[in-house]
Formats: C-alpha cells, structure tokens, sequence
C-alpha cells in the first residue's frame, strides 16, 4: 500500500471501518456494520446528488432474502415488478417460481430503489458519508494494527482517516484496488453495448426475454410502470463508450434480435458501455478488503451483478463485525474466510454469464448446434433447470464445509417458520440464530444468540450464521462444537 501525496493532512479522525464506495455493496457493508454499534466513515467520489441512469435493474431472490433479513425486501418488491419466468434464446422459458424461496421470482427494479432503501438504512444507523471526496492512497501504521485512508473532498480539502479495516466497494475502476497494488486479469467480452430505459408501443411477453439471432442480442424487461430496460448489442456496430447513442440504434438493433422493435419510443435515458468478464486474485490484503465490482465483474447476462456484490457484503459484514467486537476466537481465520467462500462464488458467476452472453452471441452452426441442445437439456430435463436456476438466483449458492460436517453446514437455510417467527426475521439483529427442538434447553455460548424452536417435530439442531448460512448442525446437541462454531463462525 502506499500513499500518493506529500503534502501535509489538515486533519485524521478515527474510525472501526472505513468503506470506498457508497454503491449498494458499500451502503449495505456500512449499514451492517453500523446497526452492530461500530463506527464506519463511508468515502463516495461522486456527490450526493445522481441522476436516474443505473445499468442494475434485477434483484434476485437470495438477495431478497437477505434484504428481508434487515426488514428491506417488503419495501423494496413494492418499487418494482416479479417475474416468475426467464425467457432464454427464444424458446427456452426458466421457471422461477419453483424456487424455494419466499421469493420465487425476480424483481424488476432500478437500482436507484435498491440505493434509497441502503442509503436511509445507513444514515439511521449512523454511518459517516463522506460524498464529493476520493481516495488518494492507503498507508499501514508501524505497528500493523490500523490503515490509514488519504483522503480529498471536492474543495481541495485532503484529511486522512484511521481504520482498524477498509474495505473497496468502489466499483470496476477501484481506486482501492490500484492502492494495493493488485492485478484485476480478465478480458473485454462484448463492447459498444446500448442501454436505456423506454417506452413501448406494443406490449412484450410480461417477463425478462433474452434473445440472440444473427448479429445482435437483445433483453427486454418491465419495471412495471410502463417503462421498460432494453440493452442490445449489434456485431456489425463497434463504437467507443462515449459515442452519442440515438434510439433508432437500439431500434434496430432489438428488430434483428426479437424481429420487432416493439414499438419503442421516448427513451429517458441511453448510454453505451462495454462488458468485462475480471476477478481479483486476493478479495483480502491485510487489513483491506475488497467487495463487489471492484472484487469481480462480468457481463450482464444473468443480472447478477449487483446481486452478487451484494451478497459478498453480507459475507464480510457480520465476520468484521464478530472480530471487532472480540467475539471471534481465531480473528484471522475468520477473516480469510470471506475470500474462500467468496472467490468461488464470484468464479462462477463469471462462468456463468459468460456462457449465457456467448451462447446468445452464437454465430457459427457449431456453437448455435451447442445452444440448441443446451436448450433442449434444460427445457426437459426439469433437475437441470432447477440447478441453472438456483444457481443464477442465488438460492443454491453453498460454502465448503469442514471434512465430516453435517451435510447442511454450509447450505443455506431457507426461511423456517419456527415457533418465535420466520428465520429471515430472527436474524434482522445481526446474530446467530440457534434452533433446537421443542423444549430443549439453550446451550450457554460466548456469544449473543437468538434461541428458536422447531415449529414441527423435527430433531435437527441447527445454528444459522448471520448471513443466513448453516455454521453447523447435528442431531444430538454438542456444546463444545458449538461453542466452536459460534467462535470462529463457520
């Protein structure tokens, strides 16, 4: 880590985490944090006033849940549009409404939505948002036990902030990142992609469409209000991110993907972007961490990008927390955890929309022959269908467990209605939820829990980590094994 500025600071404040990026990740990363009692100074380059352009439109249903799991998600549904299907290819018709979920759909809506809830949650909660300020560099103290920040605000102003941890939610460009000094390896997939929001004169299919044909690709989406996201993108049209969009682009771009343009009209807003598929080596350096686009980036296709940054926050958020707090018995254990669980997951989301953008990209008989039987596979194979979308959902996502654990360690666990309420609920404190059979005594622990009980006869005895996640599980109650998952929390 270094610094890139000699001259003199005009003032340092202290601080348990500073976050760079007051994108969703780092509004949710921030808030968590903050609702457990720590102090978090949020740095966001951008002012706080932005506009209504935001490339994020789908919130799946694993981050429902965890957006339930801080009394987020019921406000949030209300602000959009479910969809209970996912269009692919044109044929290929994904049927979300068989996920295990309180939530068997996707929800259509902006991400400024999703900000506003974040945001409001932070500030009540007590984080420090520092708008119109960018990070000049990072530096270690001499003893290794904090970071310090160089800071700049909007007037010229540079202060630095000291932080037991920081963590980079700032996006794809990370300043963060290049701080430490970290490769970012991956490649460019697809470039002069075109987004907006508009109207339609004629009305699509009510739920996501995905469609490749030829030369172009295209996805149409309702937010439910009578407008609609449309990206596209058109092999023989290359130009630079910063070229002027104009609607009849698009236009033409969604007749040679769908065979109509829909009748589309009155955009509100269009912009050009390209799509990267990249990952960090190390999602930990020391003391600093890194979150979302800044950790991983991909393309579009799928709509998991915020989705999955997002969850890598409620990851991290609740072990900083265990480990500030004193509550974690191998703090640096639990620490590197976040990379193991997370790294993998971000992985394969990269395979994943990769191979959902270049099967919708396919060109030659080959690779149209290979999205053809993908197609069929998934159409009849109903397990297949179910894995593809967990997977894309978040719901089947899982983490390693220890050798000889029970085969629930890792999973995540659905919402239970137990005897006390929902578990979703249950954990909108930040804690362990424990659950054991009917009448059966609480263990004594060295950390704060919450005690519930089956609501069935069930014999399991479960503890859910904070973020949703089984730490362990067993069918006769072991004190020492739980102790020792409540302390290192995995």
């Amino acid at each position: 880590m270094t610094g890139t500025s000699s001259r003199e600071s005009s003032s340092t404040a202290t601080t348990d985490v500073v976050v760079v990026g007051a994108g969703p990740t780092g509004m949710l990363l921030a808030g968590d944090l903050a609702a457990q009692g720590l102090s978090v100074t949020l740095v966001e380059r951008r002012p706080r006033e932005t506009g209504n352009l935001t490339r994020a439109f789908a919130v799946h249903a694993r981050t429902l849940e965890l957006l339930d799991a801080r009394g987020l998600a019921d406000p949030l549904i209300a602000t959009g549009t479910a969809l209970s299907r996912m269009r692919l290819f044109g044929r290929l018709s994904l049927d979300l409404s068989r996920l295990r979920s309180r939530f068997p759909f996707l929800l259509i809506t902006p991400q400024y939505e999703v900000e506003h809830l974040l945001r409001n949650r932070a500030l009540g909660a007590g984080v420090d948002f520092r708008y119109g300020t960018e990070l000049l560099g990072l530096s270690r103290s001499d003893t290794g036990d904090t970071v310090t920040a160089e800071i700049r605000d909007t007037e010229g102003t540079r202060s630095t902030v000291e932080a037991r941890y920081l963590v980079g939610t700032d996006g794809v460009h990370s300043s963060v990142r290049r701080a430490l000094g970290l490769p970012f390896p991956g490649e460019s997939v697809i470039r002069s992609i075109v987004l907006a929001d508009v109207r339609l004169t004629e009305t699509p299919p009510g739920l996501l469409t995905v469609n490749g044909r030829g030369d172009a690709f295209a996805f149409i989406a309702p937010f439910g209000d009578g407008w609609y996201r449309v990206m596209g993108w058109n092999r023989a049209r290359h130009a630079d991110d910063g070229e002027p969009v104009e609607l009849d682009e698009l236009r033409e771009t969604a007749r040679l993907a769908f065979g109509t343009d829909y009748g589309m009209h009155d955009a509100r807003w269009l912009s050009r972007f390209h799509s990267d598929e990249r990952q960090v080596p190390a999602y930990r350096t020391g003391r600093v961490f890194l979150a979302g686009d800044a950790a991983h980036v991909h393309s579009p296709a799928g709509g998991q990008g915020m989705n999955t940054g997002l969850q890598d926050a409620a990851n991290l958020s609740w072990k900083l927390a265990a480990v500030l707090r004193g509550q974690a018995a191998d703090p640096e254990a639990l620490l590197d955890s976040y990379h193991g669980e997370r790294h993998p997951v971000g992985s394969q989301v990269l395979r994943a929309s990769g191979a959902i953008i270049r099967l919708a990209m396919a060109r030659t008989p080959l690779q149209r022959s290979l999205r053809a039987a993908v197609t069929r596979l998934l159409s009849v194979v109903r397990p297949a269908a179910d894995k593809a979308v967990g997977r894309i959902s978040g719901v089947g996502i899982s983490y390693a467990a220890p050798r000889g654990s029970h085969r629930l360690v890792g999973r995540r666990a659905p919402d239970l209605q137990l005897v006390e309420g929902r578990l979703l609920e249950l954990l909108r404190d930040g804690r362990f939820v424990l659950v054991t059979p009917p009448g059966a005594p609480a263990p004594a622990g060295p950390v704060p829990f919450v005690h519930a009980h089956w609501a069935s006869d069930r014999t399991t005895t479960l503890l859910v980590r904070p973020d949703g996640h089984v730490a362990w599980a067993g069918e006769r109650p072991d004190p020492e094994a739980l102790a020792q998952a409540l302390t290192l929390g995995r």
